[in-house]
């Protein structure tokens, strides 16, 4: 099969590349370093001319809540209508848990893409996640202010994206489902220690200041609104076993 992905020199998307590969499947990835704007679309319906699923992981860096919104509108729109035109069969979305019932923030971009997708003429999958093991080090990499580093004030019931590629992979070797069963980690975590454990695994001393974020997204993290429901279907690796796997790797 043939996959087009997006964002797919991302935290999850190098991983959804890797195993593709491996499986036999012919992948494009899309990115800005790739030549393609999702924001522009310009080259988009070349780039997936020919692919059996679309499996969309862009996310953009910005922290404005604004700048979120309008990068998921502009991309979902541009993706769905470069669906059309190379006539891609399937859609397969990334998104969040708590998405819609918490549009602020980061959330409001994905509650944003959601309302696209689903009502595009493309047929599509989602699976909504919790967060990932790996926003303590997206975190750590982003720097210091102040010399501090800087984490949300989060319950959290994180899970490895490693484990996320597999299911989409799974997902996009099959025909359009609509909306997946949620997955989220194995256990809950609080994100500012998450962070302040990563960075002492890599050498950083510098200290940590957690802050409330703003809106009903912000109340929600500090609430434990977005763990996942009891029912939810869970994963194995707990973020200490992540953190040792990537400290074995890296030698650390």
């Amino acid at each position: 099969m043939k996959f087009a992905i997006t964002g797919g020199d991302g935290a999850v998307g190098h991983h959804v590349v890797a195993l593709a590969r491996r499986a036999g499947h012919e992948t494009v990835v899309i990115s800005r370093r790739m030549g393609v704007d999702l924001m522009r679309a310009d080259g988009l319906t070349e780039r997936i001319a020919g692919a059996d699923a679309v499996i969309d992981l862009a996310s953009p860096t910005t922290l404005s809540t604004r700048k979120i919104v309008a990068f998921f509108t502009s991309s979902a729109r541009n993706l769905a209508t470069a669906e059309q035109r190379a006539g891609v069969g399937h859609h397969v979305a990334l998104s969040i848990i708590g998405a819609t019932e918490y549009p602020s923030g980061y959330y409001a971009g994905k509650a944003a893409q959601e309302e696209i997708v689903t009502t595009s003429r493309t047929p599509w999958s989602m699976l909504r996640t919790t967060q990932f093991h790996e926003f303590a080090q997206q975190t750590v990499n982003r720097g210091t202010i102040a010399g501090f580093h800087i984490s949300p004030k989060m319950r959290a019931q994180p899970l490895a994206a490693a484990d996320v590629a597999v299911e989409l992979l799974l997902i996009a070797e099959g025909a359009p489902r609509g909306l997946e069963p949620d997955l989220a980690g194995p256990r809950e975590e609080y994100m500012p220690d998450m962070v302040h454990r990563y960075a002492r695994a890599v050498g950083k001393r510098n200290p940590l200041l957690s802050v409330s974020m703003p809106g009903v997204a912000g109340r929600a993290m500090r609430d434990g609104s977005l763990l996942a429901a009891p029912a939810t279907r869970t994963t194995t690796q707990t973020f200490a076993e992540w953190l040792s796997s990537l400290q074995e790797w890296k030698g650390l």
